[in-house]
């Protein structure tokens, strides 16, 4: 794992540009996971810090992330989380028809982890607007109204346009060897002092280079 990506921390939160190929927390003792990394980190100024989950980005999705740093600010952070404007960009195979949509689906999950389109289940909203094209590959910016399971890549590979390296739900290609997803705006009221937090990542330059062309 590489060094810790903090773009902005206090007393009661630190957040962080997550890497891809990471999990948010693990269940298992040992294993690489961006929690223990930054429980670790925390603990090195003082051993008695902690770290609280507030919400999780998926292994293979890269961009913020927000932890809390106390049971307050988590639980504020928590209730709230509906409020919090949350925007991706992705890399999709092939050209939507539609150059802006609303995709409103239910999804459920097998005993395998492989989460589906069905009538019945949670339902998942995510809006997107085609940003750039080349036919082969489109750049999208996204943004959920719901935070369910693989949404994001669940509801695209269901309109024919998965998520580029996205193995799981139908990709062909995978040219940056990694899924082309991120999580690239956070906008929240600070749990304790209110102050309006915004946090804004570039798109991944590969994600640029391979809508261009040049990848």
């Amino acid at each position: 794992m590489k060094k810790l990506d903090i773009l902005y921390e206090d007393n009661d939160l630190i957040v962080i540009n997550k890497e891809a190929k990471i999990l948010t927390i693990s269940d298992q003792k040992g294993s690489k996971n961006l929690y223990a990394k930054v429980s670790l980190y925390v603990k090195k100024q003082n051993p008695h810090h902690k770290i609280f989950i507030v919400h999780r980005l998926d292994k293979d999705t890269s961009g913020l992330i927000v932890f809390a740093k106390n049971i307050k600010a988590k639980n504020i952070l928590q209730k709230n989380w509906s409020m919090v404007k949350r925007e991706y960009v992705a890399v999709v195979e092939g050209r939507p028809a539609s150059s802006k949509m609303r995709l409103v689906n239910f999804l459920k999950e097998t005993k395998t982890h492989l989460v589906y389109v069905s009538k019945t289940g949670k339902e998942a909203i995510t809006n997107y607007e085609v940003m750039n094209t080349n036919g082969k590959y489109s750049l999208l910016k996204i943004n959920i109204e719901t935070g369910r399971k693989n949404q994001i890549r669940v509801q695209l590979s269901n309109i024919s346009h998965p998520i580029v390296g996205d193995k799981k739900y139908g990709a062909q290609t995978n040219p940056l060897n990694r899924l082309a997803l991120q999580a690239n705006y956070l906008e929240f009221k600070h749990p304790i002092t209110k102050k309006l937090m915004q946090f804004k990542l570039d798109i991944p330059k590969e994600f640029n280079e391979i809508v261009r062309g040049e990848k």
